[in-house]
């Protein structure tokens, strides 16, 4: 939540369409990093690709502590810094490739759902800590022989490197590879040497390509939406509630680590919730209850956000033309104040015409996304990893992973924008659209959306009246082999991998 406010510190000449770039140069890095990665963890001990990506992020932490330093061109080294901590961030798709080898069908969702609450615990501490060093301020101490400063916006990456350096001992010192196949069984890892001569084979067959091309799909647009979200909090608080940096540093990562708490309890009901209703029907809930977030996010009623300097009331501007308004703000000095002016830039024409959301209206529609993003999130992985079944997934991971990074890319700099050009009204206005195409998408493809097995991928091709005759028999309890041999014959279909 600092990186805004600290930008606008470092150098002047950073606006709100730099900090898109910023925030999405880490995803740069992790979209490029991913497949890379996953690769290398298909064919070696996946401590090799985790060591290593963590050291990188150890590293531009510590550059990221340094960019106040240079004389000029600090934005650019800030750009540089996320972008290689992000290439670090790659090791997202080792890690779920561990847990998809090393879990059964029956416990993937329920593993998937523990790994994403600690994640999202991640997320709740992050904030905490920030907001409790936002109480250092923005001078801070520093230490003068390595020309160090420690306040509000490098304590945070200095903790981050600390405890990178404590994962990388973790991880060469407790991590062991385990695969197994979609029943528990023990397999023969690929990317380890040593395996048992008891241990079962990977089985053979073909991943349906078309599922994983709308699950990566999918992927995409949930973590698109929940990028955009991210970044336009502390410009859309600051804008339209006057808040100052610290204020926007402070009350943000409250609002982010009330949301991260609201998250591990979903990912906790969503181990529940999926053993009744099914993971495509707990994806469809989240994405409505999303769309319904950021249409109460859409600004309504005749009330205006504060104009950025205090000598411009709003109650003038609707009794005035647009060239008068100009003409005026032209007369006005800036306010002089350590911490800049407050509210609503002028130099952003909406701020002028779209009536301000409402603190009720932003925290409702905090706590929904807040709902739908985690049960969207380890609901599309969880399918994503079921529909791949137990063949190495590091590469398919990666590019899961990647297009995820390509979300948050895409969703900061068109949130950015979109934000400054045209103001929240059309900005929130394309992501419900956005979100509506998304259902539809996943009705469309939703029964295909099933876990990996040969019948599975055999069941996708079978005529409608087969797969009728196949669901009577199992209605029946009298799905006998013969009998579905006979059905499939029928169907003109090979009948070797039943």
């Amino acid at each position: 939540m600092s990186i805004w406010p600290y930008l606008q510190k470092i150098d002047q000449t950073a606006d709100a369409s730099f900090l898109g770039w910023v925030i999405a140069s880490f995803s740069l890095g992790q979209m490029v990093a991913s497949p890379i990665f996953g690769l290398w963890s298909n064919y070696r001990p996946r401590k090799e690709p985790l060591t290593v990506s963590i050291f990188i992020s150890v590293a531009a932490n510590c550059l990221y502590a340094y960019v106040q330093v240079p004389a000029s061109h600090n934005k650019y080294y800030m750009l540089v810094a996320r972008g290689l901590v992000g290439f670090g961030a790659g090791n997202v798709a080792v890690i779920r490739s561990y847990i998809a080898g090393a879990t059964s069908l029956q416990e993937r969702t329920s593993s998937m759902a523990n790994t994403s609450a600690c994640q999202a615990l991640g997320f709740i501490l992050g904030p905490v800590f920030q907001t409790c060093f936002a109480l250092i301020g923005e001078k801070g101490v520093t230490w003068d022989t390595i020309k160090l400063q420690i306040n509000m916006y490098t304590a945070p990456v200095l903790l981050g490197a600390f405890l990178g350096i404590l994962n990388i001992i973790l991880i060469l010192t407790i991590l062991r590879e385990h695969h197994v196949d979609d029943s528990g069984r023990q397999c023969k890892n690929i990317n380890f040497e040593e395996a048992s001569t008891d241990e079962v084979q990977v089985p053979q067959g073909n991943i349906d390509q078309v599922a994983v091309v709308a699950t990566n799909v999918l992927f995409f647009v949930i973590l698109f939406i929940f990028a955009l979200f991210e970044t336009i909090v502390t410009p859309l608080t600051m804008d339209m509630y006057a808040w100052t940096r610290e204020q926007a540093v402070l009350y943000d990562g409250i609002i982010l680590a009330a949301l991260g708490v609201e998250a591990v309890i979903i990912f906790m009901g969503i181990k529940l919730l999926s053993k009744k209703v099914g993971e495509r029907a707990i994806l469809l809930g989240g994405l409505i209850v999303v769309w319904v977030g950021f249409f109460i996010l859409l600004p309504w009623g005749h009330q205006f956000p504060k104009i950025q300097w205090e000598d411009l009331h709003n109650n003038s501007i609707p009794n005035t033309t647009f060239g008068e308004i100009i003409i005026t703000l032209w007369k006005i000095p800036r306010e002089d104040h350590n911490e800049g002016p407050t509210g609503c830039p002028v130099e952003q024409a909406w701020c002028l015409y779209t009536p301000m959301i409402h603190l009720a209206q932003f925290l409702t529609s905090a706590v929904l996304i807040g709902i739908g993003y985690p049960s969207c999130n380890v609901m599309s992985y969880t399918l994503y990893s079921k529909i791949l079944g137990p063949k190495p997934q590091g590469v398919y991971m990666g590019w899961l992973t990647a297009s995820g990074s390509a979300a948050r890319i895409l969703g900061p700099i068109f949130i950015s924008q979109v934000y400054a050009a045209w103001g929240p009204r059309w900005a929130f206005s394309l992501v419900c659209g956005m979100v509506l195409l998304t259902i539809t998408l996943l009705g469309v493809v939703s029964r295909r959306l099933i876990a990996f097995s040969a019948f599975s991928v055999l069941w996708l091709v079978l005529p409608k009246g087969a797969r009728n005759q196949i669901k009577g028999l199992i209605l029946a309890k009298n799905g006998t082999i013969k009998a579905l041999r006979r059905i499939i014959s029928a169907a003109n279909l090979n009948t070797s991998n039943v």
